[in-house]
């Protein structure tokens, strides 16, 4: 879509500023939305939020609105693992307009071009990089079947038998993955990082991201894993500004997460994993 962009963030962004609150407020919103679907208390914290964004600044209260969109179309549905045909239609029209609008407004109105896909950097992976991506298969398939028995939250997910099913959840999974990257880290991450400085900017994506999670069925003691990688996803993007790179180490989690969810429901299929 795009070549490797400059930094998205302003050149020297304030340790502390009174724009962190309207900028928490969006973020608690998405767990007001998300987290204890409290719909009435999270538009509200939402509306709020954004207003005292552009008072504050307006050109805070810019990438505030535009985060606020995403989160506000993706509060109008329900974020079950359903994949009925009806459902991931539904949802996948919902997400996609989550994120090509902000993109959209952010390029051709607001003419700022914050809000980037960044696939065509130049840049080789190095190393360090690759072992990366082979570690998240193997931290995922030694943590991730213990999460789901333990805590039982595998019954979040539908159970699947039939090859229709089987490749409709493979679909959802993956599709989903590549979802979060492009709104969570792309999205809204870059555009908090052009006002706030990194730890703040991907604490508060975090907030957003892990939400999102727990209603899609990552419950119970789910959010510290969740947490734990969205943090890294969006260090990780602030560090290569590739997308490719960041879509690569979530899919092939999501891979993993597919056999893991298959094994769970279907106790004789796939024994690949080490814990029962």
């Amino acid at each position: 879509m795009t070549t490797a962009p400059p930094d998205a963030e302003v050149e020297a962004p304030p340790r502390f500023s009174w724009a962190l609150a309207p900028a928490f407020g969006v973020s608690f919103s998405a767990f007001l939305l998300f987290g204890i679907q409290h719909e009435p208390s999270g538009y509200a914290v939402l509306a709020v939020s954004v207003i005292l964004g552009f008072i504050i600044d307006r050109d805070l209260g810019k990438s505030l609105l535009l985060i606020g969109f995403g989160i506000g179309m993706i509060g109008t549905i329900s974020l079950a693992a359903d994949i009925s045909y009806g459902h991931m239609v539904l949802m996948g029209s919902i997400l996609l307009i989550a994120v090509v609008v902000p993109y959209v407004v952010d390029r051709f109105v607001f003419k700022r071009h914050i809000v980037r896909f960044p696939i065509n950097t130049g840049r080789r992976w190095t190393t360090g990089e690759y072992l990366w991506l082979v570690s998240v298969v193997g931290l995922a398939w030694l943590i991730m079947p213990f999460y789901f028995i333990t805590s039982g939250t595998y019954l979040n997910w539908p159970e699947v038998r039939e090859p229709s099913e089987l490749i409709r959840l493979f679909l959802a999974v993956n599709a989903v993955g590549l979802w979060d990257e492009l709104f969570f880290i792309c999205t809204a991450f870059a555009l908090l990082r052009h006002h706030f400085v990194m730890w703040q900017a991907n604490i508060l994506q975090a907030i957003i991201f892990v939400s999102f999670l727990w209603e899609l069925g990552y419950q119970a003691w789910g959010p510290f894993l969740t947490t734990t990688f969205a943090l890294i996803q969006g260090y990780i993007f602030n560090r290569t500004r590739s997308l490719p790179y960041v879509v690569s180490v979530h899919l092939v989690f999501d891979c993993v997460l597919w056999a893991i969810l298959v094994h769970t429901h279907n106790p004789g299929w796939l024994p690949i994993f080490i814990f029962y």
